[in-house]
């Protein structure tokens, strides 16, 4: 599999929160040429199963979420501009004076408003609230092609840069969906030592909500949870973010299984494979927190890579990072840990 070319794929998507199923096809229909079954569910998680040969095998769950940050419609004014809201989290201070795409009967293009600075007073982060999309229509002809409650990306082009580096919207985390789909194909017709559930899932960005349906449904007896982490920049805490090109990030935290993260660390230093100790205090704030404490309790670790600009249009990524954490999981889903 060409990682770069599927990123590209799935990150040409839209697939905000709560509205998933265009990326989630897009998913389901690579994930079939690795699983026995692939189906999208009601709340738009993709799920994939592949059996072991071994009868006693455990059950290892997969997961990364298919959804981005985005916009939501919440009023259409009398001069036809749009309020809106946010869906997950998306850096407010890079939305002014943007491009975006309103995911509505039809795509429609619009801006993002802003007061010039030759009239603005004072300075600061706008709120959500204060935010609106000209979209350069009236009242009556929006409301005929756009609803309350649709979804709004900004418009974001996949730039290829230096050093295998690519930054587009939705890095996070269709680049972990691309990790797992690479750990597959090294897999190609080999059985793995577990069954293996996948789940691309829904709604991360707004409570992990998706991972918490599966999960239930799966019940699994390990959880491998693959996100993003926070890659440095010039005014970035080196104590909190890790160098983009250092490898696949290895979870630690009060609320993941140390057993299993020594497990990967010693396997990713078997196996030289490039990789640093991301450290979590209590919580990991990705899917990991919510399939942890499902049904008795499921072993979870995190596998995550650095990005730079998260949740904005511009995430950036380097394929090597999301190389070495597939070839992680493939060597852990293929038996090489000790456990």
């Amino acid at each position: 599999m060409e990682i770069k070319a599927a990123l590209k794929e799935l990150c040409c998507e839209a697939g905000v929160s709560g509205d998933e199923f265009s990326a989630s096809r897009k998913a389901a229909e690579l994930l079939r040429n690795y699983c026995d079954s692939v189906e999208v569910d009601t709340f738009g998680n993709v799920l994939g199963y592949i059996k072991s040969d071994d009868p006693s095998a455990k059950t290892l769950m997969l997961d990364a979420h298919i959804d981005r940050v985005g916009l939501i419609v919440t009023y259409i004014d009398e001069k036809g501009f749009l309020g809106v809201g946010a869906c997950g989290s998306p850096d407010v201070r890079t939305l002014l004076a943007q491009s975006v795409t309103v995911h509505g009967k039809e795509k429609i293009r619009g801006v993002v408003s802003t007061l010039p600075p030759h009239v603005k007073k004072g300075g600061g982060v706008p709120d959500i609230s204060d935010i609106s999309i000209d979209i350069g229509m009236t009242k009556e002809q929006a409301e005929r092609v756009i609803s309350l409650g649709d979804r709004i990306t900004v418009d974001s082009c996949f730039c290829e840069m230096n050093d295998n580096v690519v930054s587009a919207a939705a890095i996070d985390d269709r680049s972990g969906v691309c990790a797992i789909l690479a750990a597959l194909d090294m897999l190609g017709k080999r059985k793995p030592a577990y069954n293996i559930a996948v789940c691309f899932s829904a709604q991360e960005e707004t409570g992990e909500r998706g991972a918490k349906q599966a999960a239930f449904g799966i019940m699994p007896d390990e959880a491998l949870i693959v996100d993003v982490s926070f890659g440095r920049t010039p005014d970035g805490d080196p104590a909190k973010t890790a160098e983009v090109g250092s490898g696949v990030m290895i979870g630690f935290s009060a609320c993941l299984d140390k057993e299993m993260s020594n497990s990967l660390k010693a396997l990713a230093e078997k196996q030289n494979i490039q990789y640093t100790c991301e450290i979590m205090p209590s919580s990991t704030g990705t899917n990991a927190d919510a399939i942890g404490i499902t049904g008795k309790g499921v072993k979870c670790c995190t596998l995550s890579f650095p990005i730079r600009y998260m949740h904005t249009s511009v995430e950036t990524v380097k394929i090597k990072d999301i190389e070495s954490t597939a070839r992680l999981i493939f060597e852990y889903v293929s038996g090489g840990a000790e456990k």
